[in-house]
């Protein structure tokens, strides 16, 4: 499918039939924009594909709970939920259904859904972190209590604490522990509940059953203590264990709103209005949802751009940081681009929009992030397949020890049960991978490297060869001249040097050009005296000087000689000079002098980024095998390897070679991976293992990428290959102490040594160590 931009569709704009205001507006297609993209097959079909918030959710359970509601409204065709990004991708057909009744269908299950926009996301998460807050204060302040009433029962051991003042002690416990089971537990309930009307297990299913059974054991002994359930007391046991699990849940909430941060800072980007300028010199303020490309736009200091364009007025520095993680502001020009949520610094503009919506540049950013928040990775999915069943073994195993113990020791039959369903819990076995994978994309994605794919973090980490395309990835958008030389009149180079004055004439009528070539003339001879032709003389006054698209520019001087600065043949006059500009340097030559006369040739070469010998440095000492691939000429290429120090070259290489070479690493048992960023390029990054694309490359390439550097920087690629490996260091840490934590625990709790309070410390001690290990990422 290929995305859209956002028009509005008056098929769509359909009367709601929704009885409450606050969903009827979710189904205005203007509204809709924020978190929906219009997609369209190759039959012309359009559907929906649309993010949203969810509230409510603890564990990976949770997110089967919700598909499952989801599928089963009429029009949805896909249903992504992440239990770890909280958020929901939904692809859906506005023929069918509408958006209103998808979140009704979700609330219905007992959650609930906002779309997934800055203003309504950070409402949920504060009312999510409110609640827990308070069912934390709750249970804490009530277990305190509880343990004010069971102390004289722990320390009077010696029988001197009289019956009736005993049971006069857990009838106080029984009123303490009620707000703590009706208030504070009520998410395990629930989510037990759901869990189970979905004929599923989840996590919540042996907590709740846990509680239950303690409460309704402890008030049978408090009630009756000559009867079934004996006279022991769990009250104070359950009032911890439920403030231990929700401190837990409480810290591992906040952990993921940071985690969020770095979608909702993208989202907050964009303005919510913009000052369009119209015809007559007015100014109108409307909101950027009705902008349009062609609309001009004036962006005050201090604004944020709300659309991708061009500079047409004024001059200006522009922070991209929220978008390519590029602290450093840069300077913009008239007709220079700039990006929808990058910030205005330097003065106030007036801009031409170009693209609005889901084609700019910060839409494909935060689309490019909803995806990878909304996946379920493959090392997800099997900490989940193995959470399930190890749950109906939990529940059997805690059936056959309060069982046997019935017949050891009735008393403490209830206790050990209880201990069992509370320290088996895997709540850390469902946290291990998806903590550390969400923490390590929101790491990344601050530093400008957008995930559309989170397998791809385990499969970087695991290649064994990196193809790097040349043109555009390890080469700057502009050229460089590397210098010049006299030539005669059949372009044979002269002995002489180059004198100052041709140069700086040269680079006087490039100046009056804004392309590539033009640019790098110009700043070559930065370093003359002076580029207007030495000291002390008048500057160069051209006339009637006209640029000729594919040839150069052409301009009058002060005598009236013509000259021309650009192809050799167009500079002789003649209509074919192919024979003239084969031969010598593979670098790109540009010919400058009178018409029909060149006397200078300058060459210009490729630039190199930056960070590219660093990067290749840092990937080279990783243990990564590297390999670049080009399209050029075998010297034109090797001179670029031989700066960077690769020797692993294939030059003169179409798409189909590019493709081939990946696909036979990958029979010699390679693991690969590609970076590349242009159109030809697609390919051969859909047949890599992992592949990444620049974040100014082509559409297409970004499309079949697994990652995006919308920062542009070589070193982020090095940077993401270093993290993927700490990566899986840190989730097989986290799945080891899951799985030692459960060996040592499960059986101290079956010979009745682990007191259920000590379980419930024990399991949320293991949540939080695994999460607080995931976490390690995010500081990278």
């Amino acid at each position: 499918m290929s995305t859209l931009s956002l028009p509005v569709d008056p098929a769509l704009a359909v009367t709601p039939a929704d009885p409450d205001p606050a969903l009827a507006t979710l189904d205005d297609p203007i509204e809709q924009q924020a978190c929906t993209r219009w997609l369209t097959d190759p039959q012309g079909r359009r559907s929906a594909d649309t993010s949203l918030l969810i509230g409510g959710m603890h564990c990976a359970a949770c997110a089967g709970i919700i598909e499952s509601a989801l599928q089963a409204v009429p029009g949805v065709e896909r249903a992504e939920v992440s239990a770890a990004g909280q958020r929901a991708q939904i692809r859906w057909d506005p023929q069918a259904t509408r958006l209103s009744a998808l979140v009704r269908a979700i609330r219905q299950a007992g959650y609930d859904a906002v779309p997934d926009a800055a203003a309504p996301a950070r409402t949920l998460r504060l009312k999510e972190r409110r609640l827990a807050l308070w069912r934390l204060f709750v249970a804490a302040f009530c277990a305190m209590q509880i343990m004010m009433f069971a102390t004289p029962a722990y320390v009077a051991t010696d029988g001197s604490l009289e019956p009736d003042l005993r049971q006069l002690l857990n009838w106080g416990s029984w009123l303490l522990s009620m707000p703590v089971l009706l208030f504070s537990a009520g998410p395990f309930f629930r989510g037990a509940w759901r869990a189970l009307r979905q004929r599923q297990l989840g996590m919540d299913v042996p907590v709740a059953l846990g509680i239950a059974v303690g409460f309704v054991a402890s008030s049978g002994a408090a009630f009756d203590p000559g009867g079934l359930f004996g006279h022991e007391v769990y009250f104070d046991s359950i009032a911890m264990f439920v403030s231990f699990l929700l401190g837990a849940r409480y810290l591992e909430t906040l952990a993921r709103h940071r985690a969020a941060e770095s979608l909702e800072s993208a989202l907050a980007a964009l303005p919510e209005s913009a000052q369009r300028l119209v015809e007559g010199g007015g100014i109108e303020s409307v909101s950027i949802h009705r902008l349009r490309p062609g609309d001009r736009v004036q962006v005050a200091l201090g604004s944020s751009f709300p659309a991708d364009g061009r500079l047409e007025e004024g001059s200006t520095r522009v922070d991209e940081s929220l978008l390519t993680g590029e602290a450093v502001p840069m300077a913009r020009q008239p007709g220079d681009e700039v990006v929808g949520g990058s910030v205005n610094l330097g003065a106030p503009v007036v801009m031409q929009v170009l693209r609005v919506g889901a084609d700019t540049r910060h839409g494909a950013i935060v689309s490019l992030m909803r995806q990878a928040l909304t996946q379920r990775p493959a090392l997800a999915r099997q900490a989940d397949a193995w959470a399930g069943p190890f749950l109906g073994v939990v529940l059997v195993l805690a059936l056959a020890a309060g069982v046997a113990w019935w017949w050891i020791d009735p008393s403490r039959a209830v206790a050990v049960a209880m201990a069992v369903l509370i320290v088996t819990c895997p709540c850390a076995l469902s946290l291990a991978v998806p903590s550390a994978l969400v923490a390590a994309a929101g790491a990344l994605a601050r530093r400008g490297v957008m995930l559309q794919r989170l397998d791809a973090l385990e499969t970087l980490a695991t290649i064994d060869r990196l193809f790097i395309d040349k043109t555009g990835t390890l080469t700057d958008d502009l050229p460089v001249c590397s210098g010049g030389e006299l030539i005669d009149a059949h372009g044979v180079p002269m002995p002489q040097a180059l004198p100052p004055e041709l140069r700086a004439r040269a680079a006087s009528l490039a100046q009056r050009s804004n392309h590539p070539l033009s640019r790098a003339i110009v700043a070559w001879a930065a370093d003359a005296p002076d580029v207007t032709g030495g000291p002390g003389t008048a500057p160069i006054a051209w006339h009637r000087v006209q640029e000729v698209p594919g040839q150069g520019l052409e301009g009058e001087d002060e005598l009236g000689h013509r000259w021309r600065l650009g192809q050799s043949h167009w500079v002789r006059g003649v209509q074919d000079g192919a024979a003239h500009e084969r031969g010598g340097d593979e670098a790109a030559r540009v010919y400058f002098g009178p018409v029909g006369q060149p006397v200078v040739r300058l060459r210009v070469d490729e630039g190199l980024r930056a960070d590219a010998a660093e990067a290749v440095d840092a990937l080279r000492a990783d243990g990564l095998k590297l390999t670049l691939l080009s399209g050029d000429s075998p010297a034109r290429a090797a001179r670029l390897a031989s700066r960077l120090g690769l020797t692993d070259v294939q030059a003169q290489a179409s798409p189909e070679a590019k493709l081939r070479a990946v696909a036979e690493a990958q029979c010699r048992g390679e693991r690969v991976g590609m970076l590349g960023d242009g159109v030809n390029d697609a390919p051969v990054l859909a047949q890599a293992d992992v592949s990444l694309a620049m974040g100014r490359g082509a559409m297409v390439s970004r499309l079949h990428a697994d990652a995006v550097l919308t920062s542009n920087r070589l070193a982020d690629v090095a940077l993401a290959r270093r993290l993927s490996r700490k990566l899986l260091r840190i989730t097989r840490q986290n799945l080891a102490w899951a799985a030692l934590y459960n060996l040592a625990c499960v059986p101290l709790a079956l010979i009745g040594w682990l007191p259920p309070w000590a379980a419930g410390l024990g399991m949320a001690f293991s949540s939080l160590l695994v999460v607080g290990n995931s976490l390690r990422l995010a500081r990278t």
